[in-house]
């Protein structure tokens, strides 16, 4: 049980970066011919903010056992700091040289953006999947979302967004491996999940796009896949609930039909990996994975200072 447990802790994480690098070469190889060509000719497969950014919370998970605001803010501060150059939006970098100027709290600085609206971008879930693996098991694991995002991300649609990623990742950590695997349980489960009637609705069209057979560029098109957490996540989970026994196809949906190819790899390989554990991650891609060690530590890490149920 423990062995399964870790293989799907380091599955998700490693998953998480393998879609998020592989969704990076996307936007230059669009087709799936290119794309496997990009990937063999790649020394090394690199992840970008998105990876980088879990990578924080599961930091700040394993030294506090906790993800409050100020001090996971802290984290992602000092890791752009020293890697500026993984691809990160305007959101971050503005927040963070705003809090170095003023001296006032991550969260207020987040809150303050988009005319005090705060961001729905999908940057509140790409990166929450840490939080869906250490409250799998917790009541709390809505509200520890929530406090995941608020470094960056105020907006009520972030919040909901990254609580739904969380969520879907502790689902996939508890269905049992190799069985039948049902897209109705699954999205049902995270549309009652769900606080807000954008998500509700999204994830209800993603459960009728699958029943009715749609094509995946016309779910990516009706679902959306823009940079609003709201018109990716949905599209993430869509990929994964259609493709639950292949890592390689779920991401492939998710990176092949346009818009914000690197995040909805990054969500949906989290939620893949969770599922099918890590040995079932293709190898070759795992091999050229940059850091991959790392992941294989903090998960372990993770795993072994979860919170009592």
């Amino acid at each position: 049980m423990q062995s399964t447990l870790l293989s799907r802790f380091t599955g998700c994480l490693i998953g998480e970066a393998l879609g998020d690098a592989v969704g990076e070469l996307a936007f230059s190889a669009r087709t799936r011919d290119l794309l496997d060509s990009e990937v063999e000719k790649a020394e090394l497969l690199r992840y970008t903010d998105d990876t980088a950014m879990a990578l924080g919370i599961a930091q700040c998970l394993v030294e506090s056992g906790s993800v409050a605001p100020e001090p996971l803010g802290r984290i992602f501060h000092a890791n752009y700091s020293r890697e500026p150059w993984r691809g990160y939006a305007s959101g971050p970098p503005s927040i963070f040289a705003r809090v170095q100027a003023v001296g006032i709290k991550y969260s207020e600085a987040a809150s303050a953006l988009f005319g005090g609206r705060g961001s729905f971008g999908n940057g509140s879930a790409m990166r929450v999947a840490p939080v869906g693996l250490f409250y799998h098991k917790s009541p709390e694991l809505y509200e520890r979302a929530c406090e995941s995002a608020m470094p960056t991300h105020t907006h009520p649609l972030a919040l909901d967004g990254a609580a739904v990623q969380a969520k879907a990742v502790a689902l996939a950590i508890g269905l049992p491996p190799g069985g039948a695997f049902s897209p109705r349980s699954f999205l049902e489960a995270l549309e009652g999940f769900a606080r807000t009637t954008e998500f509700r609705s999204k994830i209800r069209l993603a459960l009728d796009l699958i029943l009715s057979g749609a094509s995946d560029p016309d779910a990516a098109r009706t679902l959306g896949k823009s940079v609003a957490v709201h018109e990716s996540l949905p599209f993430s989970l869509y990929s994964f609930a259609k493709y639950p026994a292949s890592f390689r196809e779920c991401i492939y949906c998710a990176v092949l039909n346009g818009g914000d190819r690197d995040t909805m790899g990054a969500m949906a390989g989290a939620i893949s990996g969770a599922y099918l554990g890590v040995a079932s991650l293709p190898g070759e891609w795992r091999e050229k994975l940059e850091n991959s060690v790392l992941f294989s530590e903090l998960a372990a890490s993770l795993m072994h200072n979860l919170p009592l149920s």
